[in-house]
């Protein structure tokens, strides 16, 4: 760690052992995650902490001291990947001294539907959300599990609920993930509907699978495997085309985005093929 040329005390109230202990973690590992997100040093007695390092990241530091305390007073025994998921969503000194900062200074943003709120974490989240309300398409190339399906679709549904779009077409190339399912029992649906289930469990988390069965009959929501875009014309609709990296350089042209329309093409691994 390098030396530190800046510090700062905070101290913590009212003072209560049950948060302190919420706070601090098992063997102080909630203390620790904090020194190694955000490249600090901290020294307790009771509820004062002595924060060193960079000026940045020290005033950080004694922010999520706060926030996490007062956290603790709702959930006493607050779990090491809360902690976590909460430092995630701070940047580093690095991000800060390296990466333009996001407009607002907000490195959190909330995603309300009907149902849930979803919440970006990060400056990458935001940056993504941001940029499918502001451009017409957008490409999210990411590890898997980073929420680039989830925050695409919390999307498209805001877009509807707000009537910004009268309609969401969710597209996926039906590719089988390295092992042969060999024959599929029932009609076309039937037969699609493993592929597209990740998309049907978005839908109905942030609307309600009674909506969304009522939605899918009126053709408001498509699920449509990417085979069956060719010619199609869609006017003010939010297209997600999941799975990108699974496609060839022709079904993307085949991929429409018409006027009015926005788009999100998803790809995993670091591997979009456009």
């Amino acid at each position: 760690m390098e030396t530190a040329h800046y510090s700062k005390v905070v101290t913590l109230s009212p003072e209560d052992n049950r948060r302190l202990q919420g706070l601090c973690g098992r063997c102080d590992e909630h203390i620790q995650l904090i020194e190694d997100r955000l490249s600090v040093r901290i020294r307790q007695r009771g509820y004062t902490f002595s924060v060193s390092g960079d000026p940045i990241c020290v005033d950080r530091a004694c922010q999520a001291l706060e926030n996490l305390y007062r956290e603790a007073s709702i959930r006493p025994r607050m779990a090491s990947h809360e902690v976590h998921l909460y430092l995630q969503a701070l940047p580093t000194r690095e991000s800060v001294e390296n990466t333009a900062p996001v407009r607002d200074g907000n490195t959190q943003f909330d995603i309300r539907t009907r149902r849930t709120v979803v919440t970006a974490r990060g400056e990458n989240q935001v940056k993504y959300i941001r940029n499918m309300m502001q451009h017409d398409i957008n490409f999210g190339v990411g590890p898997a599990g980073t929420g680039k399906t989830w925050l695409a679709v919390a999307c498209a549904v805001q877009a509807l609920e707000a009537q910004k779009v009268s309609r969401i077409i969710l597209v996926r190339p039906i590719v089988e993930a390295g092992e042969k399912l060999g024959f599929l029992p029932g009609d076309l649906a039937q037969k699609v509907h493993p592929y597209l289930r990740p998309l049907y469990d978005a839908l109905y988390e942030m609307l309600g699978a009674d909506l969304v069965v009522q939605m899918l009959e009126r053709d408001i929501i498509e699920l449509v495997p990417l085979a069956f875009m060719r010619g199609r014309s869609l006017n003010d609709s939010f297209i997600i085309l999941d799975e990108g990296q699974n496609t060839t350089a022709e079904q993307m042209i085949m991929s429409p985005v018409s006027e009015g329309s926005s788009g999100a093409l998803n790809g995993k691994d670091n591997t979009l093929v456009g």
